[in-house]
């Protein structure tokens, strides 16, 4: 069986940029635990993507703090998150949730059976909106999370989020 870790958004804004928390600087230890017992060339991660128009946009409109915008600093994957996964696949997403990367994860598991889990940022945001498009494209892969590899927007919102992908038949860890 193939195992694959996708690393969501562990980008500078949602650590200790824009949208920065402490729950999110505390993850990034762990998750570069995570990251270094995957093979890797079995690791994938998002990265949020905006444009200088971003306040004009619906999500904009919704969360009117400026981040992610292409190419700027708080754009970056995290230096060291970046540095644990130099063979990462990068996919640029514009919305939560990345229809390509489970495009992606679908075609490899034509391959062989898989089994799939995820980290990162946000838990109640992106993590979920992901972890549901990968549970839509692959009904019978082991989708797992790990609560101490995610953090949310607040402590409640991120419990909520994985008792919503625990109902979805992720596996939270």
């Amino acid at each position: 069986m193939e195992k694959y870790l996708i690393v969501i958004d562990m980008q500078k804004d949602f650590i200790d940029g824009a949208l920065g928390s402490e729950m999110a600087q505390a993850i990034v230890p762990q998750v570069i635990k995570r990251i270094e017992a995957y093979k890797p060339d079995h690791i994938y991660a998002t990265r949020d993507t905006h444009f200088a128009n971003y306040l004009d946009t619906l999500e904009g409109k919704k969360l009117p703090v400026v981040h992610c915008v292409k190419e700027s600093d708080g754009w970056q994957i995290e230096k060291r998150i970046a540095a644990a996964m130099p063979e990462a696949r990068i996919f640029d997403k514009y919305t939560f949730g990345s229809e390509e990367l489970a495009q992606e994860m679908y075609r490899l598991s034509l391959k062989d059976e898989m089994e799939i889990e995820l980290a990162g940022l946000c838990t109640d945001i992106c993590v979920v909106s992901n972890a549901l498009l990968l549970r839509a494209k692959l009904p019978g892969t082991v989708i797992k999370v790990d609560p101490s590899c995610c953090a949310g927007v607040t402590k409640e919102s991120h419990k909520a989020a994985l008792e919503t992908m625990k109902m979805c038949q992720i596996d939270i860890l």
